[in-house]
């Protein structure tokens, strides 16, 4: 995933408001959002592959979303999934710190991450390239593929339009969703230098990313009530052969405290 915006205590109806893209390669394999067979008080879409995710709530009151850390240092090609931070989270019943305070004893065997984990009492963000855990207070947070709040135009962009939408008062859905769809690029003048080139840089600028091979395969919205009631919407992109852009969306309402 590469663009969570996300408001924390900070609206008087929800405690916690998620508008987050996921991108990848289309050819990866995915599971859209259902419910866990294997663990049914986990929801969350998944990646096939590895069996991770990159966004996910639990009936037991967790929440975990992920991003990769993006620099020119190499990556570690033995590395496991980094998408198993977040369903590892969310399959046990560790409080954030301890979790967070184990994972940061043998964080070294994964490639660059930013992880973002809460349960009833906090909201705890954890990136492998430094700065130690820190607890999250009331606040509008973004984070892309650098440290929460860089800003990389897309987070400036994401979190000043999703500002201006929750200071105008009562929302919509669909509103996050036409956020989370910007196409357009930002100039050269502001991009990042991360080691890909400019040409990566650009494809990879804006809000919704589009190239032939890789993209936005998926946005998220998380409404978290202060009662615990929670809906979670996921909007599903498949791009056919002719570039064309369709998508699916799935709408699932629970109350998080529910076990």
């Amino acid at each position: 995933m590469c663009l969570i915006i996300f408001s924390y205590k900070q609206h008087p109806y929800y405690r916690l408001i998620v508008a987050s893209n996921r991108d990848e390669f289309y050819e990866r394999p995915t599971q859209s959002l259902e419910f866990w067979k294997e663990n049914p008080h986990i929801l969350a879409g998944r990646d096939l592959k590895n069996k991770g995710a990159w966004i996910g709530v639990s009936k037991t009151g967790k929440i975990a979303f992920i991003t990769n850390f993006r620099d020119s240092s190499p990556q570690k090609g033995n590395a496991p999934s980094r998408g198993r931070l977040v369903s590892d989270f969310l399959e046990n019943k560790e409080p954030s710190v301890m979790y967070l305070d184990q994972l940061a004893a043998s964080d070294d065997v994964y490639n660059p991450f930013n992880l973002v984990v809460g349960d009833f009492s906090d909201l705890l963000y954890y990136s492998n390239r430094g700065g130690g855990i820190q607890k999250l207070g009331p606040g509008l947070f973004g984070l892309s593929n650098h440290f929460m709040d860089t800003p990389w135009p897309k987070v400036e962009t994401g979190k000043r339009n999703i500002q201006n939408l929750l200071s105008a008062g009562d929302f919509e859905v669909e509103e996050i969703f036409n956020i989370l769809n910007d196409r357009s690029c930002s100039p050269d003048s502001m991009l990042p230098d991360t080691g890909i080139g400019i040409e990566g840089e650009r494809m990879l600028s804006p809000l919704f990313v589009t190239s032939d091979i890789y993209g936005t395969r998926t946005s998220s919205v998380i409404l978290i009530e202060n009662n615990g009631n929670t809906g979670f919407y996921e909007r599903t992109y498949v791009r056919d052969q002719n570039g064309s852009y369709f998508h699916s969306t799935k709408k699932k309402i629970f109350n998080l405290y529910a076990i």
